[in-house]
């Protein structure tokens, strides 16, 4: 529980990190930051400059707390991969960090490559999920969680063997179409579909079977 605290402390302070970045280019920031992008990069939804370079990081900070408090009051976290509760704590971290700096520069003008970015490391993030899944046990906070993943241990392994196969296939899929930058809205609903819609048919199936 000691470490699970300064990890916590560590992780929190590294989502607010940003904010000092944005304490130093703040006379060079415009009134109105972009802070969301479509999938060519372009800026569609923009902030002030205060939200920008406070809220943003302390919102971040706040759902990584509230992230740890969902993991570490779960009646089940002895049954938790140690490996993917690691990669979900530091996921926040990595994401105010990244996020933060692509947001900036593109405030500044220069190219951020977004469009690129984000999906990469995405396609990358479901390849090390999706390589874990299949070794997570029964959890209230991680995992696929259906009443019939949760009702039966079988549905739950089966289920998440078939979603770490599909989850792994997805990030291989992105990391290419980013690099070619070929992504869209279209193909990113496809892949949701197929890691999400796929593995809870395929199982609400084993559970009208039984299992």
């Amino acid at each position: 529980m000691k470490h699970e605290k300064k990890r916590l402390i560590l992780t929190t302070v590294i989502c607010l990190l940003p904010i000092m970045a944005g304490l130093v280019l703040y006379s060079r920031l415009p009134e109105r930051v972009p802070t969301h992008f479509d999938f060519s990069g372009t800026p569609d939804g923009w902030s002030s400059r205060p939200f920008a370079v406070f809220g943003l990081p302390c919102l971040l900070a706040a759902l990584n707390v509230f992230l740890y408090a969902c993991l570490n009051r779960d009646p089940k976290r002895a049954n938790m991969s140690g490996a993917l509760k690691t990669v979900s704590q530091w996921s926040l971290p990595v994401l105010s960090v990244l996020c933060y700096g692509l947001t900036l520069t593109a405030a500044l003008g220069y190219p951020s490559r977004i469009e690129i970015v984000v999906p990469l490391l995405t396609g990358i993030l479901l390849l090390v999920i999706g390589n874990y899944l299949p070794k997570t046990k029964q959890s209230y906070t991680m995992g696929i969680k259906l009443p019939w993943t949760l009702q039966s241990e079988e549905n739950w392994t089966r289920t998440h063997r078939l979603s770490g196969f599909l989850w792994v296939l997805c990030g291989l899929v992105m990391i290419p179409l980013s690099l070619l930058r070929l992504w869209s809205g279209w193909l990113f609903g496809v892949l949701l579909a197929v890691m999400v819609l796929i593995p809870a048919v395929y199982s609400y199936a084993l559970h009208r079977k039984g299992i």
